[in-house]
This record gives C-alpha cells, structure tokens and sequence, in this order.
C-alpha cells in the first residue's frame, strides 16, 4: 500500500473513531429524554437533527474511504460514487444550514417575552417539521447534480477537462459552465448561511456582553445572586457560538479550496485537494458532538444516567443469580 493512501486511511479513521460514538451518543441522550419526558424542545430537536447529519456524514463519507483507502471493499464504481457523493453532498449541506437554524433559534430565545422576535420564535418552534422538510428538499435538489456527474476512477482522456478529482471518483462536468454553475451554487449555499450565523452569533455575544455587564453592576450595589433558567440559555448560547466559530473556521478553508478548484482548468491529477477539502468539511461533523456533549447539560446528565445504571443492572443481575 502507497504511504500516501495509508496517511489518508488513518485520517480519515480518526474521523470515524471521534465521529460516530460521539453523533451516536448525542442521539441517545435526546432519544433517552424523548422516552422520559415525550417530547423535546425545539432547540434540543434542532441538536438532534444535526447530529443524525452528522453520523450520517462521517458514517457515509469517512468509514468508506476508510475501507477504500485500506483496500478492505471495493466501493466506488459508478454507482457507488454516485450515492456516495450525493449522500455526502446533501447531509453536508443540511449540516451547514441546521447549524444556521440553531443558531438563529438561539438568537431568537434572547430576545424579551412579548417583544416581536420572541413572537417569532413561537411561530419557527410551532412550524420546526416544516423547516426540516423544507432543507430537506432544498439541499437534495441541489445535490442531484452528484448523480449526473459522478463516475468511478478511470483513465479516460474525455475527463481530462472540466473534472474534479476525488480520489476514488470523479466529477465530470460536460462544459466549463456548467461546472462553474454548479460550484457557484454550492459555494452560495454555503457562505448565506455562514453569513446569517455570523451575525446571529455576534447578537448573542453582543447579549452576552451586556448582561455580563449588568451583573456586575448588581453584584457592587448587592450581595445577593442572579441564576435560574437564565443561567441555562445564556450555557447554550455560548455553545451555539462555539459551534458556529467552529464552522466558520473549518468551512472557511473547505470553501477556499473549492473555489481553487473551479479555478483549475484541467482536471487535477492529485486528489489532495479534494481530500483537504472533504476532511475539513468532515471535521465539523466529527467535533462538533465532542462540543455539544461538552456543553450541554442534558446530554451530559442522560449519558451520565446510562453509565451508571449499567453497571448497577449488572450487579441486580448477579445478586438475583446468586
């Protein structure tokens, strides 16, 4: 095996090592406080969704070059690149703008009762399927692309222009417009919501300011202390500002390399790139569980539930035995 596809393999086996127990155990908190309490706040549904995307993004892109890059299956023909980078395409996209949803929801939870942005919230919390249903469409539309275009690596002169190289696979697109149509496109759905987010996490810093300031203005005139369910809101809109420093950083370099790449006349012989690119993008979706589960109360408290019943069954189990 190359030393180079080794290097790949292991590091996209680091990605799948963090990335999936993390977006799994994200899940089963939430689905654990589904079954307790039967329902779930909007903001810990929009958690939820994104680390679904997220398990999907490192199961699917990841495990698989993982397993091609180790020569232990042979995935990508035709077909395979097909679903592979259209499956990515979308849950990648879908991971952007949930992250976006969430923080815009975050913001909106600031705002004062009875003002008109808390009204808002009330109206995005009531119609939050329809938001989910929506992205949906919209990401997988976008992506369809993928399935026209993907092939399985081959030594064939025609994809010598207008390519992309993905390692195992490439993209072939039948003219240069065409393919700076499609990465335009992709690089808008990425930078709207990189924009919105940005502002909406500045809000929230620019609260979180404020606040910070009035509490020491109480505490010099008081003794007494400030806490409550405001103390919570103001734990997970920092988290949501982590996350979306998070994004901004690692899909800030995904974006440049691509619009490198539509830069690029003839199709690149190297896939680096395009592995430079999918590794960050993958990034996020390996550490931004590590980040929920971090800051996060609820999953903290339902995943620290689950270890510790364990080993309480299993000692029930071997006194009844006994």
């Amino acid at each position: 095996m190359p030393s180079e596809e080794f290097i790949r393999g292991m590091l996209y086996l680091s990605l799948t090592v963090v990335g999936v127990p993390a977006n799994a155990a994200v899940i089963l908190a939430f689905l654990l406080l589904l079954y307790q309490e039967n329902r779930l706040l909007p903001a810990d549904a929009i958690v939820l969704h994104l680390a679904s995307v997220n398990l999907v993004v490192v199961g699917v892109r990841c495990l698989l070059e993982v397993l091609a890059s180790f020569r232990l299956a042979n995935i990508f023909g035709d077909v395979g690149c097909k679903a592979v980078i259209f499956v990515y395409r979308t849950s990648r996209s879908l991971s952007i703008w949930l992250t976006f949803v969430l923080s815009t929801y975050q913001c909106l939870s600031i705002a004062p009762p009875g003002s008109r942005w808390a009204s808002v919230r009330t109206v995005v919390a009531h119609y939050l399927g329809f938001v989910f249903l929506f992205l949906w469409l919209v990401n997988t539309c976008m992506s369809s692309a993928a399935i026209l275009f993907s092939f399985g690596t081959q030594n064939d002169s025609s994809l010598i222009n207008h390519g992309i190289n993905v390692q195992f696979c490439y993209v072939h697109f039948p003219s240069k417009l065409s393919k700076e149509a499609n990465g335009a496109a992709q690089v808008g759905r990425d930078v709207v919501p990189m924009a919105l987010m940005t502002l909406a996490s500045l809000i929230i810093l620019v609260f979180l300011y404020k606040h910070s300031q009035q509490v020491k203005g109480l505490r010099s005139s008081t003794s007494g202390g400030g806490g409550g369910s405001g103390g919570a809101e103001r734990r997970a809109a920092k988290a949501v500002v982590a996350l979306v420093t998070l994004y901004v950083v690692l899909y800030g370099v995904d974006n440049g390399l691509w619009v490198y790449t539509l830069t690029v006349r003839k199709t690149m012989k190297s896939s680096l790139i395009s592995d430079l690119r999918i590794f960050f993008s993958s990034l996020y979706a390996a550490l931004s569980p590590v980040v929920i589960i971090v800051s996060n109360r609820k999953v903290n408290d339902r995943l620290r539930c689950a270890v510790q019943e364990k080993p309480i069954q299993e000692k029930a189990t071997s006194l009844s035995t006994m």
